[in-house]
């Protein structure tokens, strides 16, 4: 009976694990590289970028990707998705991942981020933002990856 009991929780360990992991993976998504980008886009320049990295408790490697974020634009923007191609030394690109854009919401005791809904950019309007990466291809040359704007919600 004990080893009964055992067995079914080692079962229901590892489906927990396994849904928390597919879940995890599913929000990475991957948009064609000849996207258009989205029609506002140019109303958002993206200056000031800068990498850093960082080691998870787990032993793996974050890598983090901070800029600013202007609204050159007429409308209120609530949101940001970017496309980021991290390439080889081949040119190539050997990581395609779309994400929300988060910006940085304090600085003190560390960085928080939100999305851009919870402090939408009113014209002329300018805030930092943070993009993670929980991994990054091993053939990445290590230059800053391009950044797409592929989709604006604004009203």
């Amino acid at each position: 009976m004990p080893l009964a009991t055992a067995a079914a929780v080692v079962v229901v360990v590892v489906a927990v694990v396994v849904l928390v992991f597919q879940r995890g993976t599913s929000s990475v998504r991957v948009t064609p590289i000849s996207a258009p980008l989205d029609a506002y886009a140019a109303n958002l320049p993206l200056t000031g970028l800068q990498m850093s990295e960082s080691t998870s408790l787990s032993g793996g490697k974050v890598t983090y990707l901070d800029g600013r974020i202007r609204n050159t634009g007429a409308r209120t923007v609530t949101g940001v998705t970017v496309q980021v191609l991290f390439r080889d030394y081949a040119r190539e690109v050997t990581q395609n991942e779309t994400q929300p854009l988060k910006l940085i919401r304090t600085r003190d005791p560390y960085i928080d981020v939100e999305p851009v809904s919870a402090a939408p950019l009113k014209p002329g309007d300018g805030r930092d933002f943070r993009l993670i990466f929980d991994r990054v291809s091993p053939d990445w040359d290590g230059a800053y990856p391009e950044l797409r704007i592929v989709g604006v919600t604004a009203r």
